[in-house]
């Protein structure tokens, strides 16, 4: 059985700007990638596909992709605007893909078997990679689809410098997922949180709330449910310009429906990212807390 891990590669960040996917933020001028990969590989996944846009393909393959094929094997999958299912036709003032579940349906062809979805410019822990390898080397899909999920900490996944949006999930008594709900504008409040609600005001969070960070994982059923709900989506959204088929959707859809059942792994690992140009000298701190404490190698050598 082989075991993929597939990596969302294909945006740009906005707010900080640059193709921050290879950005150096380690002690060996690591990406935090690098990092993703190294904890996978050693965690038993066997492939990687990245998920990524034909502009970036060359500086991609140069910078990032050539230095892991002597640890894991890679291999690339493109999202484009114009690839669509028979039968639909993407509007010509389509700006941005479709997202997340677009993405991960790109990768159909190449995917055999479980695998496990990641943000490239996620940092997610050496214990949550082992956490999803564990639970899909056993995953079968019954009367139910087999998922499982990464849950993180709130107050470990939030910024010092702005706000971020995060899918707060509920949890069932034996921990599968009941739903996802995306709040948008959370910030820190003393020891806990708070966000903007919909009549732009500020509630409450404790902090200790279980969050989704996009760390999915999916036996190959879901690509059954993607093709199906993805033709669904651009029935009704495909002339709005802003509209995106995300992974979190499909997922609140396939509980609803008892199609899917997603089992929440809770990390205790500290989630870091750069949202914001001013996240960079934490997570470089933090990275070498990371490397002093002997949780990774100075430089993972990865050629």
């Amino acid at each position: 059985m082989e075991l993929s891990l597939v990596v969302l590669a294909a945006g740009m960040g906005s707010r900080y700007g640059g193709l921050k996917q290879i950005d150096p933020v380690g002690p060996g001028g690591e990406s935090i990638m690098d990092y993703s990969i190294f904890d996978a590989a050693r965690a038993g996944f066997d492939k990687v596909v990245f998920i990524i846009r034909r502009d970036i393909e060359e500086e991609f393959k140069k910078v990032i992709g050539e230095k892991y094929k002597s640890i894991i094997n890679v291999e690339y999958a493109f999202q484009e605007k114009n690839r669509l299912p028979t039968g639909f036709v993407c509007p010509e003032d389509r700006i941005k893909p479709w997202g997340t579940g677009h993405a991960i349906l790109m990768a159909q062809e190449i995917v055999k078997g479980p695998f496990a979805v990641i943000n490239a410019d996620d940092f997610y822990g050496k214990r949550s990679f082992e956490l999803l390898a564990s639970y899909l080397k056993n995953a079968k899909d019954c009367q139910c689809a087999d998922y499982c999920m990464i849950g993180f900490i709130l107050n470990n996944t939030l910024s010092s410098f702005g706000y971020v949006s995060r899918g707060v999930c509920t949890r069932d008594v034996q921990s599968y997922l009941v739903n996802v709900k995306e709040l948008t504008h959370i910030e820190p409040s003393g020891n806990a949180a708070k966000y903007l609600n919909e009549n732009e005001k500020y509630e409450l969070l404790s902090g200790n709330e279980i969050v989704s960070m996009n760390m999915w994982g999916f036996t190959e059923s879901i690509f059954h449910y993607l093709e199906s709900l993805f033709k669904e989506f651009l029935k009704s959204e495909i002339r709005n310009p802003k509209s995106e088929f995300y992974i979190p959707f499909v997922v609140d859809r396939l509980i609803k429906e008892n199609e899917a059942k997603v089992k929440v792994l809770e990390s205790k690992d500290k989630w870091f990212g750069i949202t914001y140009k001013e996240d960079k000298p934490e997570v470089i701190s933090k990275l070498r807390s990371l490397v002093d404490s002997g949780v990774y190698p100075s430089k993972l050598y990865l050629k």
